[in-house]
């Protein structure tokens, strides 16, 4: 193995860009159009066009990705995550192709790719598990008789895939409906397969998973252990090593139960065996990821095990460089840095990255695909970058984090860093003796605090600033000011700041006090973020209440729902499902409001 084609993009092919370095490999990238001028493309050693911007055409096309492959002469080929990393028929076709697959077995892949038959798995060896449907759910009416069977909520996931992506929450039968197609529809998008199943959701659990490692001599590593229990949308934001405030007897079946679901399949490579573990103590299997992970390098702060090295001396049938599951050393945590806007629900905010500063100090890692330049494009995943840092014992990353974070900078779109600033704050997740987040601790408990966070301010406390002169005794004296100190200087200190936008333009005040005001505009219902509108969800001309939801859009490979802020009469607008809208875009109005 010389020459390593990276199937993929961004932050993940840079970082396996920097590891065929170390193992003295070449590095072919792969580009699609808005790509061409990034980051992973620039590193790495050649680099090949894919036409076209849509994931379809470029990222997920096989037949595509495998013509570079033999215009490079390259003689292996890296998935990354994402894409077809999970994708038993990329595996197969590479490995007809006479390529070296640096992953598992398609038939690995296949059995542990589906839920289902992952599931059957961990019964056959023990693993502990939740009620689950015995295969994927034909129609929602399926998933309807499970829930009325078992109870709700019930969670329903894409059998094919992982990271969150197809998963929808049913906490009442008649919303059963509506999260069966929105799962089908997001799982078909991100993995060309739409089969889902159902399964029994436990509440407020902990997401708790295990990172394996096995090569071809017959050795099943258990690296360790990743608390994942931050998540917004089922997407993970913060990551941690190991996982904290495990008893011992949960940690053991855990590892036990993980090395025994990838002997049993027969697994070759990295991947990682997921759990939830309920506030009761219940351990119960989820999935396994049959890939590298996002937050792979919290392990290897822990462990000292170069996990992608690791992935490269499997695939070339040597043996790995340990034999025993590693104790760990200290304690990391890995804060991803998504293009989205946590005062606006997460919205994935795609645009220009002006400024990125990294910060540094002992223990503190970036890994980015981007820099100053650069920008985030709304074909793809929101992750740009991530913070990974390390300290002797989970109190020290935390002041380690909180000093990384504050020394962090982006500017030029909104991302999760007021998030991050904020949550490594909260006591339910830095409390010394217990950790009290869950998977839906964000957009429950911590929502307001955040809410409050941002509005204040104390989440973001190096917020750009700007100049003012003033003048003092007759001499000019120039004064940097924090940008939304400025704002409320030149705008009146009761004027409402869009922090996002910067230093509001005001208008004449009307007779009730309000700025600026456009009554007509009350009424309009704008697109909340830009994106490929999905589908209508009332029609036109009925009558909605406020909250309720008329329109689906979808951006970086996530629906979000379009919610109206007032009753009335709706009125849809002119666009179709499949065209594309711009946040602010106006959807339709609601008229025949009550006087």
């Amino acid at each position: 193995m010389k020459k390593v084609l990276i199937a993929n993009r961004g932050e993940i092919a840079v970082r396996i860009i920097r590891a065929c370095t170390d193992a003295e490999l070449t590095s072919v990238a792969v580009y699609s159009d808005v790509d061409a001028d990034a980051l992973h493309v620039r590193l790495s050693d050649e680099a090949y066009a894919l036409p076209g911007s849509s994931s379809a055409d470029t990222y997920l096309n096989i037949a595509g990705l495998l013509d570079v492959a033999a215009r490079a002469g390259a003689d292996a080929v890296h998935p990354g995550y994402g894409f077809l990393s999970e994708n038993a028929d990329f595996a197969q076709a590479v490995l007809d192709a006479g390529l070296t697959w640096i992953g598992p077995p398609p038939e690995a892949i296949r059995i542990l790719g589906n839920k289902v038959t992952a599931r059957d798995i961990a019964v056959k060896v023990g693993a502990p598990l939740v009620p689950g449907s015995d295969g994927p759910a034909a129609t929602a009416g399926e998933v309807r008789a499970f829930a009325e069977e078992h109870g709700v909520p019930v969670a329903i996931k894409a059998a094919y895939g992982g990271g969150g992506r197809g998963m929808r929450i049913a906490h009442r039968l008649e919303d059963i409906d509506d999260a069966f197609d929105s799962a089908v529809r997001e799982a078909t998008a991100a993995f060309g397969r739409g089969e889902c199943f159902v399964e029994r959701f436990l509440a407020t659990p902990r997401h708790v998973e295990a990172q394996v490692l096995a090569d071809t001599h017959g050795t099943v590593v258990v690296v360790g252990t990743r608390d994942c229990s931050l998540q917004r949308r089922n997407q993970k934001l913060v990551e941690e090593a190991p996982a904290p405030f495990l008893t011992a007897d949960q940690r053991v079946r855990i590892h036990e139960s993980a090395r025994a679901i990838c002997r049993e399949a027969g697994y070759i490579g990295a991947g990682t065996v997921e759990y939830l573990v309920a506030p009761d103590g219940v351990i119960s299997f989820l999935e396994v990821n049959t890939r590298l992970q996002v937050e792979h390098p919290v392990t290897e702060a822990t462990s000292g095990v170069d996990l992608v090295r690791e992935q490269f001396r499997i695939a070339a049938g040597l043996p790995m460089s340990i034999t025993e599951d590693p104790a760990p050393t200290g304690h990391a945590f890995e804060f991803r840095l998504n293009a989205e806007d946590p005062g606006r629900g997460f919205l994935p905010s795609p645009g220009p990255v002006d400024v990125f500063e990294a910060p540094t100090g002992a223990g503190v890692r970036v890994d980015t695909g981007v820099r100053p330049g650069s920008s985030v494009p709304a074909q793809y995943d929101s992750l740009m970058a991530k913070l990974i840092v390390h300290g002797e014992d989970r109190p020290q990353a935390l002041r380690r984090a909180r000093a990384a974070l504050d020394e962090l900078r982006i500017e030029g779109l909104p991302t999760v860093l007021p998030f991050h600033r904020a949550v490594v704050r909260e006591p339910d997740f830095t409390d010394p003796g217990t950790l009290r987040v869950h998977t839906t601790w964000i957009e429950g408990a911590f929502a307001p605090r955040l809410d409050a966070a941002l509005s204040s301010g104390t989440a973001s406390p190096v917020a750009r600033r700007q100049t003012l002169t003033v003048e003092i005794d007759g001499r000019a004296v120039q004064l940097g000011l924090p940008a939304t100190v400025f704002a409320a200087l030149m705008n009146g200190a009761g004027a409402p700041i869009d922090r996002a936008a910067g230093p509001a333009v005001r208008g004449g005040a009307g007779d009730d006090g309000t700025v600026g005001r456009d009554p007509a505009k009350d009424r309009a219902v704008t697109a909340s973020m830009g994106g490929t509108l999905v589908k209508w969800l009332v029609d036109d001309g009925a009558l909605i209440t406020v909250g309720q939801s008329v329109a689906v859009i979808e951006a970086m490979k996530m629906e979000t729902d379009v919610v109206c802020s007032v009753a009335g009469v709706f009125r849809r607008g002119d666009q179709e499902p499949g065209g594309v809208v711009v946040r602010g875009e106006a959807l339709g109005t609601v008229g025949g409001l009550p006087s």
